[in-house]
């Protein structure tokens, strides 16, 4: 058990997966963010950190808000990144290259940016693991809108 486990398991806190929202525009990653914990119910929530723009509050992702946002979301059982287009993914690939930028246990999620944001933050704070967060995320590819 790594230290923000124990320290949760102390605390009495769950050691929930984490959710990071990377997107190009940070007022995105906000609003995503405030959606997914509207829709997830009451009760205590994983924790759901919005990675968007760069640090300037320009458009684009920024590496470094990235590696920011997945440390505060890293409560022990891993951190799930889910991204909006396609150079967030280039970005969180290289991060995840590198090795120690992010915490131990983040992961790319290929999943839908906002359906999968809520699948994520439900299913985390279910108490899911990072491979249910995962899978849950990736499986609102399949919702139907008609």
């Amino acid at each position: 058990m790594d230290a923000d486990a124990a320290s949760a398991s102390a605390s009495g806190g769950a050691a929930f997966v984490g959710i990071v929202l990377v997107s190009h525009s940070a007022a995105v990653a906000v609003a995503v963010a405030e959606l997914a914990r509207g829709l997830a119910g009451g009760g205590e929530l994983a924790p759901v950190v919005p990675a968007g723009g760069t640090p300037d509050g320009g458009l684009g992702t920024s590496s470094e808000l990235i590696a920011e946002a997945a440390k505060a979301a890293d409560r022990g059982a891993g951190v799930a990144l889910l991204v909006d287009l396609g150079s967030a993914v280039l970005t969180v690939k290289a991060l995840l290259a590198e090795g120690d930028e992010l915490p131990e246990g983040s992961r790319l999620v290929d999943a839908p940016f906002v359906e999968g944001a809520v699948a994520a933050l439900v299913t985390a704070s279910a108490g899911g693991d990072l491979d249910a967060v995962a899978a849950a995320a990736s499986e609102a590819y399949a919702y139907r809108k008609e």
